[in-house]
Formats: structure tokens, sequence, C-alpha cells
């Protein structure tokens, strides 16, 4: 068997990728996968170290700053079609596989005019514009929201959730909150922006911390590398029970022990809160690609698993206010707990390969 898979762009399309191409592997061993990226995108540096075959084509994504920049994007189209089509035709391919993000459009588009089956995975409530071209044409379109399906059409679509590390999936509350060394039944908020962190959640931290501290509260605060520093100093006499990080590798341990989060809106983050069941107060990323963090966080605003603050409306009041409500109303809290861990699908990664093997 032969398998083809593209994804790229963000760490939202590389991992997913990536664990599907680990789980095809560990159940078919025999399996030849080739991972299709970008020379200068995350995934060039990811996919290899993974210990998984690696190419090119050459592609950017659509630049929506202007007429002229997005027109020569789309110029490399055609030349990047091309570059998918000799990829695919070489390594003839029996699966093909996407994931989103700019690269994966023209070697799934080009894989289907050849004799393989083809499948994408949407992590967003919004589908990209990749993913909304090709779901005519493939032969299987995976949903991580139920929310997309009115969105696209294609002539097969399955809501499967989207895979999650496994370290999520099996870390121990009580086990966490002694690890973090974090005090037991003190209410903790975990406050995140991602890899790189948040600026706006930053600063709306920092002007809510004087009357935080106030509160019986514990906080783990990542903040990225960027704010880290500036941070430190600006924190130092403060009284609460902070932690103060700028990225943890074993976030599953910071998931696991919180009883609120304060973070953005990506698939994947909402994906890992889903799994423990952790409410949040959402800020959506404001230039993500057609604001599909906004659709994200409004899914599970609509089902009471989240409140929503836009970003341009965040500040220390807004934030203060939010999360001395929840802390207070603890049978809320408890029911958007609840309503959370019911969006959560754990065997989302046994399903996509099963579909996908199938």
């Amino acid at each position: 068997m032969r398998i083809i898979i593209s994804g790229g762009g963000t760490g939202g399309h590389i991992y997913p990728a990536l664990a599907i191409a680990q789980e095809i592997r560990d159940r078919r061993p025999d399996a030849a996968i080739l991972y299709v990226g970008t020379k200068g995108g995350m995934e060039s540096t990811i996919v290899p170290r993974a210990g998984f075959d690696f190419q090119t084509i050459d592609i950017s994504g659509i630049n929506r700053s202007s007429l002229i920049k997005a027109s020569s994007s789309l110029s490399k189209l055609p030349r990047s079609f091309f570059q998918g089509w000799e990829v695919v035709r070489k390594f003839k391919p029996d699966i093909a596989i996407g994931t989103g993000g700019y690269v994966s459009f023209p070697v799934v588009l080009a894989a289907t005019f050849l004799d393989c089956k083809t499948y994408i995975h949407e992590q967003n409530a919004l589908p990209g514009l990749a993913n909304r071209s090709l779901a005519r044409r493939v032969d299987c379109v995976m949903l991580t929201f139920p929310e997309a399906e009115t969105r696209l059409k294609g002539r097969s679509i399955k809501v499967t959730g989207l895979p999650v590390r496994k370290d999520i999936l099996t870390v121990n509350p009580r086990s966490a909150r002694q690890e973090l060394q974090l005090m037991e039944g003190k209410f903790t908020l975990l406050v995140f922006g991602g890899s790189r962190g948040a600026h706006s959640i930053n600063r709306a931290m920092l002007d809510a911390l004087e009357r935080l501290q106030k509160e019986d509260i514990q906080i783990i605060w990542l903040t990225g590398a960027g704010d880290y520093e500036e941070i430190k100093v600006n924190t130092e006499s403060s009284r609460c029970h902070l932690q103060l990080l700028p990225y943890m590798d074993n976030i599953n341990l910071a998931l696991a022990s919180a009883d609120l989060a304060l973070c953005r809106a990506g698939a994947s983050t909402l994906c890992e809160l889903a799994i423990v069941g952790l409410p949040a107060i959402l800020v959506p990323y404001p230039y993500a690609a057609e604001n599909h963090q906004e659709m994200n966080a409004r899914a599970l605003v609509n089902k009471n698993a989240a409140t929503m603050v836009i970003d341009e409306f965040l500040d220390g009041d807004t934030l203060y206010q939010r999360v001395s409500e929840l802390k207070a109303d603890q049978a809320r809290l408890k029911a958007m707990s609840g309503n959370m861990r019911r969006e959560a699908r754990p065997d989302a990664l046994r399903d996509i390969v099963d579909v996908v093997l199938s």
C-alpha cells in the first residue's frame, strides 16, 4: 500500500496529518508513506524529524491584504498543480489524504485525476478555501465540527472529530495537580494563546491581575516567548498564586488541572478542551483566514460549553468580570464542563484511519 499525505502552514494541519500517518504505519507496517509539504513551512522540519519521507512543492498561501498580493499568490497555482501532479504520478499512491492548508490543495487535486482514493479532513467549523474546492471531487470528506457539513458539498461526508495527542487522553487530574505543585481544591485558571502566546490575552491578564489576586484562585499563565520577560517583570510583586511560563511541553497536565481556560479558538485547542471537559472563555484570533476561529468558538458557545469575547473588546475589566462570574457560579461551570465533554471524540484517530483503510 502506498499513501501520500499533505497538510501544512500551521501545526493545526501538520500534527493531525502526522497522527494519521503514524496510525496507518502502526496498522500497516508495510505501507509506503510520503508526506508532501513546502520547503519554508513548519512541516519541513517537523515531518522528517518524525521519521517520514518528505517532498516539497512550491506554493504559498493567499495573501488577502491586497488584490495585487492575492493575485501573486494565485499565479503560483498552475505551477504547483503540475508539481503536485509529478509527485503523485511518480509515487503512484493507492490513497491520497489532505488535512488542509494551501499545500494540500494541488496535491489532492492532482490525485483526483489519477487512479487512487482521495480523502480530506477539515478541522474547522468554517471549511477552508482549499477543502471547499476539493470536497466535490474527493471520495470522502471528514469533519471535526458537524456545523461544517452545511458549508460544503461532497460525495461522502463523515463527522470523525480531530486527532488529539495520546497524553491528553490518558492524563489523571489529581496526579497532574500534584506534578504541577498546585493546591488541591483551589480554583485554577489556565491562560494560553498557542505556542507563541497571544498579546491581547496577555495584555488583558496584566490589567486584570490586581483584581484577580483578591480572588481565591491559582493561575497557570503561558505567555509565549515574546511577552514572557516583560510580563515576568510586571508580575514579580503580584500576590497571586501564579505559575508563569513561556510555554509548556506537558500542557496536558495543565489542561487536566484547570477549572477554566482562557485561550484562542483553534480547532486543535478546542478538541483538547473537549477531551478533558474544560470550559473556556474563548478569544478567537481575529486574523485567522475567513475568521474561522470565531465560527469554531460560536459552535461551542451555542452549546453552552464556552463563552466568547471578541479580541478587540477584550480588556482587564471584561476578563475579570467573566472569570469572577464563572468562578462564583459552580452550577453553570459544571454544566459547561459536561457540555464540553459531550463534544469530545476520543476515537477520532481510529475513526479517520478506519475510513481511509476501508
